[in-house]
């Protein structure tokens, strides 16, 4: 029996599918693993807001379903074997519990409409938080680590509350267009990638991005960006290297992590 959200947010059950895909491989259970890796470290670096925080990646070679965390969990709780897979019509087709109805119905929605996102992290990040609730583009392209995001940005002005229905899923992943980095006004931002570890390389220097010029911010005196051709060279200059160094940061943090908190990947 699989479960699946009413249009109030509540759990339903349902018949799963016949055509019940291989949910026990090993590429699906290192994705979990990898996944639950980035909820402790996201937890670590004070990226979460409470159970209401949201990372999701579609299972490998299925472009249908998802992985998602439950709700009911703080970040530092979760474990590859708490995570659940979910499908684009609210059937929870593995795992026990089910998805916030928010967490369903953006990540649902996004995956289906933006395929080249086939990981979405959503936080309430405090840094990046704070840049989105201010008037004029949230960031200023002045340190080197904010030029990794360099023409990857774009911003979601149209917050109208909670995410409840499709209807504001689709608006959502409408607004994205080519972006991977959306500040979404008034509440916090997503960040999209095609694999986890480019997701969480992007999440972690985001926010470090947003913490130094709220800090610069912060000095009263004016922050000055960087000349455009230098900022699009430099941009340029790293994300040539960003999917090896990705792979190499998230393996760092399964190490920590392998070392001070094991059964992250149980």
């Amino acid at each position: 029996m699989a479960h699946s959200l009413s249009h109030d947010g509540s759990l339903q059950a349902s018949e799963a599918g016949a055509n019940q895909p291989d949910l026990d491989s090993e590429a699906v259970w290192e994705a979990k693993a990898d996944l639950a890796a980035c909820f402790r470290m996201a937890a670590r670096c004070g990226f979460e807001e409470g159970i209401c925080n949201h990372f999701s990646a579609l299972v490998p070679g299925y472009d249908d379903l998802f992985i998602v965390n439950p709700y009911g969990y703080a970040f530092s709780e979760l474990t590859a074997s708490k995570l659940l897979v979910c499908d684009f019509h609210g059937a929870v087709v593995s795992g026990e519990g089910a998805p916030e109805a928010t967490a369903f119905y953006i990540h649902a929605r996004v995956h289906k409409r933006v395929p080249r996102a086939r990981v979405a992290f959503h936080t309430h990040m405090p840094y990046a938080t704070a840049l989105s609730m201010t008037e004029g583009e949230p960031l200023i392209f002045a340190g080197q680590t904010a030029l990794k995001f360099y023409g990857r940005t774009t911003v979601d002005r149209d917050y109208n509350g909670l995410a409840l229905d499709e209807r504001e899923g689709d608006r959502i992943a409408a607004a994205v267009g080519d972006a991977d980095i959306v500040f979404m006004k008034h509440h916090g931002v997503m960040v999209l990638g095609p694999t986890i570890a480019e997701a969480w390389d992007d999440l972690y220097y985001l926010e470090r991005a947003c913490e130094a010029q709220t800090l610069a911010l912060s000095t009263g005196r004016p922050v000055l960006p960087v000349a455009p051709e230098i900022a699009e060279a430099a941009y340029r200059q790293m994300r040539d290297g960003d999917p090896e160094s990705a792979r190499l940061h998230l393996a760092a943090v399964r190490r920590t992590l392998d070392r001070q908190e094991p059964e992250y990947k149980s």
